[in-house]
């Protein structure tokens, strides 16, 4: 059982004492209850569709948010230089990572996971209502702040609610982490597909109002269901003592202070965003790891698995660097590069977006069905993440066929994504599932965080690379980036039995 939900007396207690398996009475929703959800405890199946739904509103508005930003006020855009626009589109992506760490404090520290979540999805839903009603650039910044912020409180939450439903040792653990993914690509799938059509025929504010739309649906699902949730779902592992509230509200004001003295100076801007939340990113990482690793309340064995995870969050960036541009250079490739023509009709610019979640679709219950037949013959989470990072590599690699072609087919696309798909089906679910193992009994959600800090960095990345991406540039560009990530991925081949040592009977 995840160490976040479990009841006082057992804390501090390793996965291997039997007396940290949860009993009936501990409102423990996994293999105690016959009702399942595909095999999988039937609290995935709530879960599932909450993350359904938000990942359609996300994924919908950031479809969309790109041409929306460097579309021309005659079309309905703000006009924004292109490179710079896709440098905020990766400074935000990335910041949506970088807050679930203030969401991991939050629930580990004041009100536990479920609250928390709860609490960021109305914030997601508020975002997305102020992008459809506010005009011009003060709208485009509320909304995506208040995405950013709640996005990241949810995802990190969700996640440990998720990997609560099993003990560590379960073999269902990755199969069920795959069908969950299979919620976020539902909504991924549909989102951008919707929300494009709606822009493309009646304008973005309509299109971003959809989103809305969709976590409005979303939250009121949960609303009906959230009762059946286990009480220890509300636990607060480490909390905060009251005499601390103040010195934690001045920290929050100054933070808000200096954010907007560097605005308003010009030290903060459009330009430079990208850079300064990669920068955000790395030092909070080093900050994560280093509470990790000098805490005196994680253990020796503990001590060493948060260490195996410091070359997988290297990895795992280096994945998402490139992945991630499917929303800021695959976006504007699409946009300038692609023959959208089909039939005599042109197909909307996001839908390109929409290749990665139907594989997901099509290929995440193989994966989890492969995971969960191999059982404990499956391969290590090093070695399914090196096999991933190659892939990633490859799928750019393949864009050099289409350097000298005036205008790429569809299915050149189609094709990239597959491979990029199959590798984030080695890398991402089972990082979900890998950061609930590996998580320190006294800092269960913060795991879970420097998790999606990797997602973050990797994020951040694309969008400062992308600022380098131009068709004159294609060959260099995507071969060069291609041929790196392959070389890390092979790096962690070389490695994974010295890190699977390492995490400690952790596969």
């Amino acid at each position: 059982m995840n160490s976040s939900i479990q009841p006082p007396e057992n804390r501090g207690q390793t996965a291997a004492d039997p007396a940290a398996t949860p009993s009936p009475t501990n409102n423990h929703p996994g293999q105690n209850d016959q009702k399942t959800f595909l095999g999988q405890p039937r609290m995935l199946a709530s879960l599932f569709n909450v993350e359904l739904w938000e990942r359609f509103s996300f994924y919908g508005m950031q479809g969309i948010v790109l041409i929306y930003m460097y579309f021309q006020t005659t079309d309905g855009g703000l006009g924004i230089d292109q490179s710079v626009a896709a440098g905020i589109v990766g400074a935000y992506g990335g910041s949506v990572y970088l807050f679930t760490i203030v969401g991991a404090w939050v629930a580990d520290r004041l009100m536990g996971s479920e609250r928390a979540m709860f609490v960021s999805a109305l914030m997601i839903m508020a975002g997305h209502i102020a992008l459809a009603l506010l005009p011009g650039v003060a709208g485009l910044a509320v909304g995506l702040m208040l995405v950013a912020v709640g996005s990241g409180g949810l995802k990190a939450n969700i996640t440990n609610l998720v990997g609560g439903l099993y003990e560590r040792t379960d073999p269902r653990r990755d199969a069920g982490f795959s069908l969950f993914y299979m919620s976020v690509n539902i909504g991924g799938l549909f989102g951008p597909l919707l929300t494009g059509l709606v822009q493309q025929s009646w304008g973005f504010h309509l299109g971003f109002g959809l989103a809305a739309i969709g976590m409005a649906i979303g939250l009121a699902q949960y609303w009906l269901t959230r009762g059946a949730m286990p009480e220890s779902a509300h636990h607060v592992p480490d909390p905060l003592p009251r005499s601390q509230y103040p010195k934690w509200i001045g920290i929050v004001v100054v933070a808000v202070v200096l954010i907007a003295i560097a605005v308003v100076t010009g030290l903060l801007n459009a330009a430079n965003l990208a850079n300064v939340i990669v920068t955000l990113i790395v030092i909070a990482a080093i900050g994560v790891f280093t509470l990790l690793l000098s805490s005196s309340k994680v253990d020796g064995d503990e001590r060493s698995r948060v260490l195996s995870f410091i070359p997988l969050f290297i990895g795992e960036a280096a994945f998402f660097a490139l992945f991630q541009q499917q929303f800021t250079v695959l976006t504007i490739y699409a946009d300038t590069r692609l023959d959208r023509s089909l039939f005599g009709w042109e197909m909307p610019i996001s839908w390109v977006q929409s290749f990665n979640p139907f594989f997901i679709i099509v290929l995440a219950p193989v994966f989890a069905a492969l995971w969960t037949k191999l059982g404990t013959r499956q391969p290590s989470t090093p070695t399914k993440f090196g096999l991933g990072i190659v892939l990633m590599g490859s799928a750019f690699l393949i864009f050099l066929s289409q350097v000298n072609v005036a205008m790429v087919a569809v299915m050149w696309i189609a094709l990239i994504m597959l491979v990029a798909t199959i590798g984030e089906l080695l890398v991402s679910p089972v990082g979900l599932s890998l950061s609930t193992k590996l998580a320190p009994t006294s800092f269960p959600v913060q795991m879970v965080a420097l998790n999606y800090l990797a997602v973050a960095l990797g994020t951040a990345l694309s969008g400062s690379l992308a600022t380098f991406y131009s068709a004159e540039t294609e060959a260099a560009y995507f071969g060069t980036l291609g041929a790196v990530t392959i070389g890390i991925g092979v790096i962690l081949l070389v490695l994974s039995r010295s890190i699977t040592k390492m995490m400690r009977g952790v596969r």
